[in-house]
C-alpha cells in the first residue's frame, strides 16, 4: 500500500510539473505578444497624440477665422460640393466614416491612410465655413487609421489586430476631449451595444492617457465647467434627475431620427450627388446668415459656459440640434459629440434653471447624457462625468447614463455598432444585428402592422 501510494503521488507530481510547465511557456508566449501590442498602442497613441494637438489647432484657426468674416459662411455650398466629389471619386470606403472604423476593428478590414488626410482636410473646412459639426468624427477616423496602418505594417493580425484597432480609438478620444478615463473606455465600448471589451483594456488605458498626454504637452487647450453645488439625493432631486435623464434620452433619440431622415430627403428628391450637396449648402448659408443663426454654427462653444451660467433656452438646444441634423446629415464631415455637449448642456442648464434653480448640475449632466445616450456608450458617460466634473456627483452620472442609455432603444449615430446585449426583453431579437439591420427590422415591422 505505501509503495502504491508512493507511486501515485510521484505520478502526480511529474503531471503537475508538467502543467506547471505547459502554463509557463504559453504565459510567456502571451506575455510577449501583449507585450507587442502594448508597444505598438503606444506608438499609435503617440502619433495620434500628434495629430490631434494639429487637428485641434486647425479647428481654432478656421473658428477664430469664421468667427471674424461671417461671410465665409458663404462658402458652405463650395465645401459641400468638394467633399461630396472628393469621397466619391478618391475616398475609396472613407465615406462611411466611423462605420467603417467600427468595421474595421471587429472584420479586420484594413483602412487606406488617406482617410485621415481626408477626414482633416474636410472637418476643417467644415468649421471655416460655419457647418454645425464637431471633432470627435474626424479624431476618430484618423485613429482607426493610423491603427490600421500601424498594424499593418507590423503584421499585427487576428485579435491582436482588433485590440490595436480599439486603442487608436481611444487614442482619439483621449487626444481630441483631454478626457482620458473616458476616452479608455469609449474604445472598448464604441463598437458594441451591450458590451464593454475588457481584453482590451490595457492597451485602450495606455492609448488614451499618452494620447491626451502627447495632445497637452504640444499645447492643445483643454477647460471644463464646475458644478457650483452637488445637492443631496433626496426624493425631490431625485425625480427631477430621472425626468431629465429621460428627456436626454428622447433629444438623443430625436437628433439620430433626424440626421437619418435628412439624408433619406435628400437621396430621395435628388438623383444626383452632387445636386444633392449644393443645395443643402445654400439652404445651410439662408438659414446661417439670411435667419441669423450663425451663433449655432461650427462647434459653438459657447453653449456650454452659457448653460452652466443658466444663460440658455429651451430654442437654443432645438436650434443647435437642427442645425446639426442639416449639417451632418448632408454630408459635411466633422463629428457629433460637441454639438451633443452643447445640445445636453444646453437643455440641462434650462431644465435645472427651471426646477432646482441651480443650472450647473443638470447641465452637466445634459452634456454627458445626451452624449452617451446616442453614442450608447453609457460606461464612458460616467467616466467622462468624472473626468470632467470630479466624482462628487457621481451617483447622478450613473443614474443620468443608464437611463438615457435605456430611453433612446436602438437608435444609434453609429449604425454599424454591433448589438451585443440588447436594451430590453421586447427588443432581444435584435441580437447580434447592427443598428442599421435592428431599424430595418423594426421598421419593416412597422409596415407590416399597417397592410395588416
Amino acid at each position: 500500500m505505501p509503495k502504491q501510494a508512493l507511486k501515485a503521488a510521484r505520478g502526480e507530481l511529474r503531471r503537475g510539473s508538467r502543467e506547471l510547465a505547459f502554463d509557463a511557456r504559453r504565459n510567456a508566449g502571451n506575455a510577449r505578444a501583449s507585450f507587442r501590442v502594448l508597444v505598438l498602442s503606444a506608438l499609435v497613441a503617440a502619433l495620434m497624440g500628434v495629430a490631434g494637438w494639429a487637428f485641434l489647432a486647425a479647428l481654432r484657426l478656421a473658428t477664430d477665422a469664421r468667427e471674424a468674416h461671417l461671410w465665409l459662411f458663404g462658402l458652405l455650398p463650395l465645401v459641400n460640393l468638394a467633399t461630396a466629389w472628393l469621397y466619391r471619386n478618391h475616398g475609396l470606403r472613407a465615406q462611411r466614416g466611423n462605420n467603417l472604423v467600427i468595421d474595421s476593428t471587429i472584420t479586420g478590414t484594413p483602412i487606406h491612410g488617406r482617410m485621415a488626410l481626408l477626414t482633416f482636410a474636410c472637418s476643417t473646412a467644415t468649421h471655416l465655413a460655419g457647418g454645425s459639426a464637431g471633432r470627435e468624427g474626424a479624431a476618430v477616423q484618423m485613429g482607426g487609421t493610423i491603427a490600421s496602418n500601424v498594424a499593418t505594417v507590423f503584421r499585427v493580425e487576428g485579435h491582436d489586430r482588433r485590440d490595436l484597432m480599439m486603442a487608436g480609438i481611444s487614442a482619439a478620444f483621449g487626444a481630441a476631449f483631454g478626457t482620458p478615463l473616458a476616452g479608455a473606455f469609449f474604445g472598448m465600448e464604441m463598437c458594441f451595444v451591450g458590451k464593454l471589451d475588457y481584453s482590451a483594456a490595457l492597451y485602450c488605458l495606455t492609448g488614451s492617457f499618452i494620447g491626451n498626454a502627447v495632445s497637452r504637452a504640444l499645447g492643445s487647450p483643454f477647460a471644463f465647467q464646475t458644478i457650483s453645488r452637488v445637492p443631496p439625493m433626496d426624493p425631490s432631486v431625485l425625480a427631477v434627475v430621472i425626468g431629465a435623464a429621460v428627456a436626454f434620452g428622447l433629444a438623443a433619440r430625436l437628433f439620430t431620427f433626424c440626421i437619418r431622415t435628412v439624408k433619406r430627403l435628400y437621396a430621395r428628391f435628388f438623383v444626383n450627388y452632387l445636386a444633392a450637396a449644393g443645395a443643402s449648402g445654400i439652404l445651410l448659408v439662408l438659414l446661417f446668415l439670411g435667419l441669423g443663426l450663425h451663433r449655432y454654427g461650427g462647434l459653438s462653444e459657447w453653449m456650454v459656459p452659457a448653460a452652466f451660467e443658466g444663460k440658455t433656452t429651451l430654442f437654443d438646444p432645438v436650434l443647435k440640434l437642427v442645425m446639426t441634423a442639416l449639417t451632418v446629415g448632408a454630408g459635411f464631415q466633422g463629428g457629433e459629440v460637441t454639438p451633443l455637449f452643447g445640445i445636453g448642456a444646453s437643455l440641462g442648464g434650462w431644465i435645472g434653471s427651471v426646477t432646482l434653480g441651480d443650472p450647473s448640475l443638470m447641465a452637466a449632466l445634459g452634456m454627458v447624457g445626451v452624449f452617451g445616450a446616442a453614442l450608447n456608450v453609457p460606461i464612458t458617460t460616467i467616466m467622462l462625468g468624472i473626468d470632467m466634473f470630479g466624482a462628487s456627483a457621481g451617483a447622478y452620472f450613473v443614474i443620468v447614463g443608464f437611463m438615457s442609455y435605456l430611453i433612446a432603444g436602438h437608435h444609434a449615430v453609429y449604425p454599424a455598432q454591433r448589438i451585443v446585449t440588447p436594451k430590453r426583453r421586447s427588443l432581444k431579437e435584435d441580437t447580434a444585428l447592427t443598428v442599421e439591420g435592428a431599424y430595418e427590422r423594426h421598421r419593416q415591422e412597422l409596415e407590416e402592422m399597417i397592410d395588416e
